[in-house]
This record gives C-alpha cells, sequence and structure tokens, in this order.
C-alpha cells in the first residue's frame, strides 16, 4: 500500500503522540570531564560491550517506518505530533557517523510532523554537519549543548550561541560546578534584544560515583534565568546532593521527584 501524503486530508492521524527514543547509532568517545561516569559506558560494561565503538543500529529508520496491517495500515508506526528523543546512547555529531547523518537530517526533514530533540557535547561539529536546506533552522528539531561546568561553558557556548539554530538550549548536566551564564546571556541576543538562549536545564550526576551537585548552584542558575526570562528546568538531584553545607544520598528513584519538588522550573 502506498504511504499516504503526510499533509493531506485524509492522513488525518487518529492516534495520539508518544514520546519515544531514536538511537538510531550507539557507542561514543568522552569528550571531557562530564563524561568521566557516562550512563551509556555504565549499561554497556554492565552487558560486557565496548561503549566506545560507534554502530549503526538496527533502529536507524524508525521514524519512517510504516504499519504494514490494520487499520491505519501505510501510516508511519510513529504517530503524528510525537517527540522524539534522539541518539541518547551517542552523540549526534560523533565523527565516527559521518556517513550516516545525511540520511538521519532526510528522515528528520520527512517527519516535520514531530518533534527531534538531540543533545551534544561537540558544538564545533555543528557548522559543518547540518543539511544544505538548514537555512536558519528546522523549527521542529531542537539541538541541545551540554556544559558540565564553567570551562565546558567557555568553551562551548560562544559556538554554539552564534550557529543558526531555530532554537538554542542549554543543558548543564552532570551540573559539577558553579555555571555563570550571565555573560553569554548579555552577549548573544536576537535582533529583538531577547537572550539566544531560551532554555536551560540542569541536573545532578547520577550513578555509584556520583560527584555532588550543590543546590546553592542550581538556584544560582534558575534566579539568572527567571531575570531574563529563560526558561528553567530542574531535570534531577542527582546521586549526592549538598544543601546548606549538608551531603544528601538521594536514591535513584527519588532523584527526579525530589528535583521537581524544589519548585524551581518555570516556562
Amino acid at each position: 500500500m502506498k504511504q499516504l501524503s503526510l499533509f493531506s486530508e485524509e492522513n488525518i492521524d487518529p492516534r495520539p503522540p508518544i514520546s519515544t527514543n531514536w538511537n538510531l547509532w550507539h557507542g561514543c568517545t568522552k569528550a571531557s570531564t562530564g563524561c568521566l561516569n557516562c550512563y551509556v559506558y555504565r549499561r554497556d560494561e554492565s552487558i560486557g560491550k565496548d561503549a566506545s565503538i560507534v554502530y549503526k543500529t538496527e533502529n536507524f529508520d524508525l521514524p519512517i517506518r510504516v504499519l504494514k496491517s490494520g487499520k491505519n495500515k501505510g501510516r508511519y508506526k510513529i504517530p503524528t505530533g510525537s517527540n522524539i528523543y534522539t541518539c541518547f546512547s551517542s552523540d549526534f555529531f560523533h565523527p565516527a557517523a559521518d556517513e550516516w547523518r545525511n540520511d538521519a537530517w532526510n528522515m528528520m526533514y520527512e517527519r516535520q510532523d514531530c518533534s527531534f530533540f538531540m543533545i551534544t557535547k561537540r558544538p564545533e561539529r555543528i557548522a559543518n554537519n547540518l543539511p544544505a536546506n538548514w537555512g536558519n533552522g528546522w523549527e521542529h528539531v531542537i539541538i541541545a549543548v551540554t556544559c558540565e561546568n564553567q570551562e565546558m561553558a567557555d568553551k562551548r557556548l560562544p559556538l554554539y550561541l552564534s550557529l543558526p539554530l531555530f532554537h538554542h538550549s542549554v543543558m548543564i548536566e552532570p551540573m559539577l560546578t558553579a555555571v555563570d551564564l550571565e555573560p553569554f546571556i548579555e552577549k548573544y541576543k536576537t535582533h529583538d534584544g531577547t537572550p539566544v538562549i531560551k532554555h536551560v536545564s540542569v541536573g545532578g550526576e547520577s550513578g555509584a560515583n556520583a560527584r555532588p551537585c550543590d543546590f546553592e548552584w542550581v538556584t544560582q542558575l534558575n534566579a539568572q534565568c527567571k531575570t531574563n526570562g529563560i526558561s528553567f528546568y530542574y531535570h534531577q538531584t542527582g546521586a549526592k546532593l549538598i544543601k546548606d553545607g549538608k551531603l544528601y544520598n538521594i536514591p535513584r528513584k527519588l532523584q527526579h521527584s525530589q528535583a521537581h519538588r524544589a519548585g524551581l522550573d518555570f516556562e
């Protein structure tokens, strides 16, 4: 059966959107100190795999797979309006994936009815690895950068905030030091004077060997975002949280809920 035209009236998708992961390639090499306790490495080591080997996965074409039977036959398996978390077991801009990236961009362009979210520690590779028709960015694709400390913020943000992206999102995770974003908020602004940074997400490190995150670092960054109208999300406390000078060991199952109970999130 021929796939229905994406934007035709006959292809109004009756199914609710979903959130799903699309790990189109797997494996990475460590880029900075934030990678020290990488969850991909921890997970692969537990099953005897080498996480430094980058390979294309069997889910490479997941966004454009089509249902072959049932009442929605001919529609994409992933419903219209879905959020697709992209390349969370690697780095989308890793050099070992250069030969596959154009095909990945083509799939994302085909699925403009969904949103794609990816995080990179390699902003220096973004400009030369964007598709030819990227222009000033694709609204349905968010490329976020992660900076675990002030050193990486100072190194990565000038590159990242100068890129032609529709959205600029900064992840401070795992947060290993206080991070001052004020200089970047002031320097990088849109034509109407608003900050280029639209969203900041913060989180402590998880795992048995987690390094501590100080709650004061989180609240300081939260205050900067509030002052400048930048949305803020406190993703997780991490396994070791310092608050008022005291170290707390937070069980994994409570790290997200405890962060949300802090009441720091805002759009």
